[in-house]
Formats: C-alpha cells, sequence, structure tokens
C-alpha cells in the first residue's frame, strides 16, 4: 500500500529542494538555478544542477537526478517510507503508518537484520574484551591511559583469535550465511570455509549520527598488518559518508569541531572533557564528510598528528573544508607526536590554549610552503615568493584576497606591491586554466562510445519532452502530429502519457510530482533527466530545432512499427507517413 498522493505532494512542496539539499552539498547560486560538486562522483568542476523552479536536483556527470525524496533515498541510503518520514518531522507533517509493499519490507527487513547483526557482534566483542580471553587487548587499552567508563562509552571491544569465533557466534543467534555476508563481517566460502574478518584485533564500533552500529574499525594486537582494518561497504556503511565519533559530537556544548586523524585520539580528547572530536574513517577526509560537519558547525579545528603524514593530510583537508563553505584552522602539536601524548604532557588545560592559538587554515599553508624552502639562499627566496603567490591567486573573494595579501607580506616580509602583482598574475592564469578544464572534451573510451550510441535514439526522445514541459505552448503546436505513443523509452512513454493528459486537461506541471510516480529509484532518475532542458530563446533557433528533434522522434517511431508488422495495406501507410514527416516542420 503507497501513501495517499496528497500527502507525499504536500510534504515534497513543505521541504524546499534548495534547503534540503544545501545541508548536504556546498551550493553556489547561478542566475535561477544553484551548482555545487556531486555527492555521488568525484569532481573538480561543479555539475550537479538544483533547481528551485522545478524542485528537482540533477547531474551532467554523471546523471543521478531526482526530487528531494530521491536524494535523500540516495544520499542516505534510505528507503522511501524512511526519506518521507525524515522530511515529514522536518515539515512538521505527521505520517502515519502504513502496510509497506512486498519490495519495501524486504528491504527494510534486510537493513534491520544488519543493524541487529552488528549490534550482536558489538556486545559480543564488548564480552570478550572484559573476559579472560581479551586480557591482552584490555591491557592495551589500559596501557595507552582508556578508563573504564571510556571503554564502555565507546563500546570497544575485543575480536579473538580464533577465524571462526564470531561466524559460530552469529550462527548460533540464528543468522543465516548469506546475511553475515552481507554484514561483510564474515566470508563465506564454500571451499575454504567460512572466516571472520576481523580477529586478535581491539574492536571500535562506528555509529552513525543516531548511535547505530553500522560498521567495525579494528586495530591488530602485535606486528600483523594492515594496522587498522575497517569494515567493507554495505547498504548501511560508507566510510567516506560517516565520521567516528559524531554521534557524541554533535551533542556537544564546546565550540566547533575538532577533526582528528584516528580513533584512538577521539576517544583521548573525549576522555579530556573535549566531547566535539571526530576522525575520518581510516581513509583520507571527505567532501561529504566536510558537509555532514556543516550541518552541526561552521568551524572546524584539524587537530592531526605533527609528523609528515599529519601535515599532508591537513593540507588535502584544509580545501574541502573551504568548498564546503566551513571556517578551519590547525592546531599545532609540536614537539608532540599526537592528541593523548600532548594532553599527557601539558594537559587539557595546555590543549585548550594551543586550541585557542590554532592558525588559520591558509596561514598555516604558507607557513608550511615557507619551512619547504630554503629562505637564506636568493632562489629557494624566490621560489616560496611564487609558490606562496599561486596559493593566494585561487582566492576567489577580492576582499579576502587583499587582506591575506596583507597578512603574508607582514608575515613573510614580503613587499605587499610586488606581492599582489604576483598574486594577480597567477590569478589570470588560474581563470583561464580553470576554463580550459571546464572547456576540455573527455577522452573517448569504448565504454563512452558504447553508451553515446544507446543514448542517441533516446537522446531526441528526452530533449523534445523537456522543451515542452518548459514551454507548454509548444505541445499545441505539437498535438496534431505527436502522441504518447511515439515515444518509444519506456520511461519517455510514462511521462509523455502523464504530461500530456495534465496538458490536455489545463492542469499545472510539476515536475517533481511526477517523478513521484515512479516508484523505483532508477527510473525516477531517468525521469529527472527529462526535465533539464531548455527550449533555445531565438524564434529562429527554437523553431528549427523543434522540428529537427520532432523529426527525429516520429521517425525512429514510424521505423519501429514498420519493424514490426507483416500487413502490406499497413506497411503503405507507414511509407506515407514517413514522407510527411520529411516536410514537417513546425510553425
Amino acid at each position: 500500500m503507497r501513501y495517499q498522493e496528497e500527502l507525499i505532494e504536500e510534504i515534497r512542496e513543505k521541504n524546499d529542494i534548495v534547503d534540503v539539499i544545501s545541508s548536504y552539498v556546498s551550493l553556489k547560486k547561478k542566475g535561477n538555478s544553484y551548482f555545487g560538486l556531486c555527492p555521488f562522483h568525484g569532481e573538480k568542476t561543479p555539475s550537479f544542477h538544483v533547481s528551485p523552479d522545478r524542485q528537482m536536483y540533477y547531474c551532467f556527470g554523471c546523471g543521478q537526478g531526482g526530487n528531494v525524496y530521491t536524494f535523500l533515498m540516495e544520499y542516505n541510503r534510505m528507503t522511501f517510507t524512511e526519506a518521507l518520514k525524515e522530511l515529514g518531522k522536518r515539515a512538521g507533517v505527521e505520517v502515519p503508518e502504513r502496510s509497506m509493499s512486498p519490495e519495501e519490507q524486504k528491504e527494510a527487513d534486510d537493513r534491520d537484520v544488519l543493524l541487529a547483526m552488528n549490534k550482536d557482534a558489538a556486545v559480543y566483542f564488548h564480552y570478550l574484551l572484559k573476559s579472560k580471553r581479551g586480557a591482552n587487548a584490555m591491557a592495551y587499552l589500559k596501557e595507552r591511559g582508556l578508563s573504564d567508563e571510556m571503554i564502555r562509552h565507546f563500546g570497544l571491544g575485543y575480536a579473538d583469535i580464533y577465524r571462526d569465533d564470531l561466524y559460530q557466534y552469529l550462527k548460533g543467534k540464528g543468522y543465516t550465511d548469506l546475511q553475515m555476508k552481507e554484514s561483510s563481517l564474515v566470508t563465506i566460502d564454500t571451499a575454504k570455509g567460512s572466516y571472520d574478518q576481523f580477529f586478535n584485533r581491539v574492536m571500535f564500533p562506528i555509529m552513525d549520527a543516531r548511535q547505530r552500529v553500522i560498521g567495525f574499525g579494528g586495530r591488530v594486537m602485535g606486528e600483523g598488518q594492515p594496522k587498522y582494518l575497517n569494515s567493507r561497504e554495505t547498504v548501511l556503511f560508507d566510510k567516506g559518508r560517516n565520521l567516528y565519533g559524531l554521534g557524541y559530537a554533535r551533542r556537544s556544548r564546546e565550540p566547533g569541531i575538532i577533526l582528528c586523524e584516528g580513533y584512538m585520539d577521539v576517544i583521548a580528547l573525549h576522555q579530556a572533557g573535549l566531547t566535539n572530536a571526530v576522525a575520518p574513517l581510516g581513509t583520507a577526509f571527505t567532501p561529504s564528510q566536510a558537509l555532514m560537519l556543516r550541518r552541526y558547525t561552521d568551524e572546524v579545528i584539524l587537530s592531526f598528528d605533527s609528523d609528515g603524514a599529519g601535515i599532508k593530510a591537513a593540507r588535502r583537508a584544509l580545501p574541502i573544508l573551504r568548498e564546503a563553505g566551513l571556517s578551519a584552522k590547525v592546531l599545532s602539536m609540536k614537539p608532540f607526536k599526537d592528541p593523548d601524548e600532548l594532553i599527557r604532557q601539558e594537559g587539557v588545560q595546555g590543549y585548550r590554549r594551543r586550541l585557542e592559538e590554532a592558525k588559520v587554515g591558509r596561514m598555516f599553508e604558507l607557513d608550511v610552503l615557507y619551512d619547504e624552502f630554503d629562505q637564506k639562499d636568493p632562489d629557494g627566496r624566490t621560489q616560496f615568493v611564487h609558490a606562496a603567490a599561486r596559493e593566494l591567486a585561487q582566492i576567489e573573494e577580492p576582499i579576502e584576497r587583499e587582506n591575506y595579501v596583507t597578512a603574508a607580506s607582514n608575515r613573510f616580509m614580503i613587499k605587499k606591491k610586488d606581492l599582489a602583482s604576483l598574486v594577480d598574475r597567477y590569478g589570470m592564469e588560474y581563470e583561464l586554466k580553470k576554463a580550459g578544464e571546464e572547456n576540455r572534451r573527455p577522452v573517448q573510451t569504448e565504454e563512452t562510445r558504447r553508451r553515446k550510441k544507446e543514448d542517441a535514439r533516446k537522446q531526441p526522445q528526452i530533449l523534445l519532452l523537456s522543451w515542452i514541459c518548459d514551454s507548454p505552448a509548444l505541445y499545441d503546436a505539437l498535438r496534431p502530429y505527436l502522441s504518447a505513443d511515439d515515444f518509444l523509452d519506456p520511461v519517455c512513454h510514462a511521462v509523455a502519457m502523464i504530461v500530456f493528459e495534465k496538458l490536455d486537461s489545463g492542469q499545472e506541471l510539476k515536475p517533481a510530482q511526477i517523478i513521484d510516480r515512479f516508484t523505483d529509484v532508477e527510473k525516477q532518475q531517468e525521469a529527472a533527466a527529462i526535465f533539464h532542458g531548455h527550449l533555445p530563446q531565438a524564434e529562429e533557433s527554437w523553431k528549427k530545432a523543434v522540428t529537427d528533434v520532432t523529426r527525429k522522434v516520429l521517425m525512429a517511431s514510424v521505423e519501429e512499427e514498420m519493424s514490426r508488422t507483416s500487413e502490406i495495406e499497413r506497411w503503405q501507410d507507414l511509407l506515407k507517413r514517413r514522407k510527411e514527416i520529411q516536410k514537417f516542420t513546425i510553425e
């Protein structure tokens, strides 16, 4: 049983898509639309488009698109019902309970099983840690200075040395091999036997913002490799879209968010009372994680290790944080290695003092550049000034750029006039390079050529439908020649049926509402692509374009029917229609 269309539409209309997506993606307004970096694929040039008029989004890079429901379902890996309830809560609209379709029920049941299995595994690991079997792991945690309260608070545990220990435990709890395989906790191998992903490791349950266990991280006991191992990705767990400790940090009263490198850093800071600390999940910091942080704070303080790897990680994270619209600073850990060592030596107050003294991100980057060159050597000094100018040239806001040029000239004793001149020069080069990258055509591969050939037939149908939706008056001119049956692609045909019915009855077209007619996410995305075209403005241009595209759609429809009919009379009618289509011109 599906929810009533009126309820779905009411909740959608009360959740502006720009407001909702802005809490996940950094958007910039261009004309009447908004653009940002697509959260569904890696890109450097924004191709993710959000239309407030149509209440839809579409990525011209990867083709992902839909309405506000589709976005939450794809980004947060939700079912439609979960997305509806979340948006209903956001809008203050009560969503009644209802029976699910068999497909929805299976999807919800599978997620519930994974959540239950992860919770059972976390409880079991914690039990082992506190038993005699976990004595070495407990000794390691105590040696690192962790209290019993912190061990309990973060649910730390131990995976035993036996390769099938968790497998046997979960099997005894009634979980099937298929369910265990889907959880990524166990590898099911009919030839080699089933075995656990984690063994002989201190275990760190990874929880989402709602404190549900969605995965695990494990630190090996002894000299094994890798030192840290994370769960494989599942329908619940995406390393690039979650942060360790976020469930606690988002409720902290401490200002800002402290971003650390690892699990132990987070726990050490929380134990010291700095409950606003989080960390990535064993991978480089991602734009999605930055946007998660922006939902809870405006400022992030990087507290990475003081070694070369930590400095490199900070330099990678800073532009990501800036792109997400966050203010970023860098805390100096020197001469200590990590937060735990710093707190042990200088105490909590020492760490808080360093928080107050944290450098603004751009000045930290310039300081790192300064240390990379020999300032006593004229060539080294010159190279540094040029490197600093290239860094500052990437600041797009003129006032911000001017302020940093002033600060850098004072900090590094460079004549402001000389530095400003270099910054302007590199700024121009940067803009030209950026423009060139945007205009450069991607290299054609076998896959792209194959997809291009497949799309060649569908594209005219999408284009013509998008123009009709953009300018409904066009439908009046095409109505004598065109019907929904001329759209051969299944999604285009379904959309055409809805659109033409609404236009014939004088109803308003609401693209986001039309997308809701499709229950399958992939079909929603295909339908979304239809609503992102605009009719050329110049009359001469749009008439020629509409004529050409309409001919292609009608001709493909006729040829398809000709390939299926064996009736001579019908064949002759279709040949006559072909000649008429060739003469067709929009008036």
